[in-house]
């Protein structure tokens, strides 16, 4: 089998931008996978791709040009691995503030995985989730967008628009408006928990609320916790579908084409 150095070099050129995405995104991107496994399957997909899309001959004239062109797909399979995995952020933000409500606040733990500081409830939230995407192989709708994103942005035709920071400027009041429907039934269960201490301090001043407080929050807000974990499909899907919401909206703003 022969290989001419063109098709060899637009080989390359896939195979860098879906080496950047592997890099940034959500589950390909964990260190607890060994990088020999992330390694043969960027791989993998690229001999995958390179047969599927249409070939493009990529114009450069020295090879400074060419080393610009790989460097710019690099960025575009990061900035698309990254706009993915930010998603993820909205479940932290969530069990932050359900620890807050119920208690827990102070109570954090080191993620070995992304080597941040979690707390308990956002990791079983992000665990939770991501359990979710790989029963589901919601991970090869990831992959099906990446070689997509072939037809969006040409090979070599990666052009940055600055723009792009309108994306991340919707994705700031999603953050927000998704983290707090999350957490809804722990405000709502716990307003009710604190509008009957309140009544209680009235009725009975000589109670000590906050010693009862403490407790029944914790004990109300573990309960609906275990409620809300019947849910968590609900959850995946809002996460996934932001997910995939942002990385169409992020494409046109990486291309020639985009707006």
């Amino acid at each position: 089998m022969t290989v001419s150095l063109d098709h060899l070099e637009y080989f390359l050129l896939i195979l860098v931008r879906i080496s950047g995405f592997m890099v940034a995104a959500p589950i390909f991107s964990l260190r607890n996978v060994p990088m020999r496994v992330k390694s043969l399957l960027a791989i993998a997909i690229a001999i995958v791709a390179f047969h599927v899309v249409p070939y493009r001959e990529v114009v450069y004239d020295t090879t400074l040009d060419y080393a610009l062109v790989v460097v710019s797909e690099m960025l575009a399979g990061i900035i698309m691995g990254f706009i993915a995995n930010v998603a993820y952020y909205i479940l932290s933000f969530a069990g932050q503030i359900i620890d807050q409500e119920i208690g827990f606040s102070m109570v954090n733990q080191f993620d070995p995985i992304t080597s941040t500081q979690v707390t308990v409830t956002g990791n079983l939230y992000t665990y939770a989730v991501m359990l979710m995407v790989i029963i589901t192989d919601m991970h090869h709708y990831l992959i099906r967008a990446l070689t997509d994103s072939f037809q969006v942005i040409p090979v070599g035709g990666v052009v940055f628009d600055f723009s792009l920071y309108e994306v991340m400027k919707r994705f700031v009041v999603d953050y927000f408006v998704l983290g707090f429907r999350i957490v809804l039934p722990i405000f709502a269960s716990l307003l009710v928990v604190n509008t009957i201490l309140a009544i209680l301090a009235r009725v009975a001043p000589q109670m000590n609320m906050f010693v009862i407080g403490l407790q029944l929050k914790v004990f109300v807000g573990l309960l609906v916790l275990v409620l809300m974990l019947m849910m968590i499909t609900g959850v995946a899907d809002l996460i996934f579908q932001e997910m995939m919401s942002m990385l169409r909206e992020t494409l046109p703003y990486l291309g020639a084409t985009g707006s």
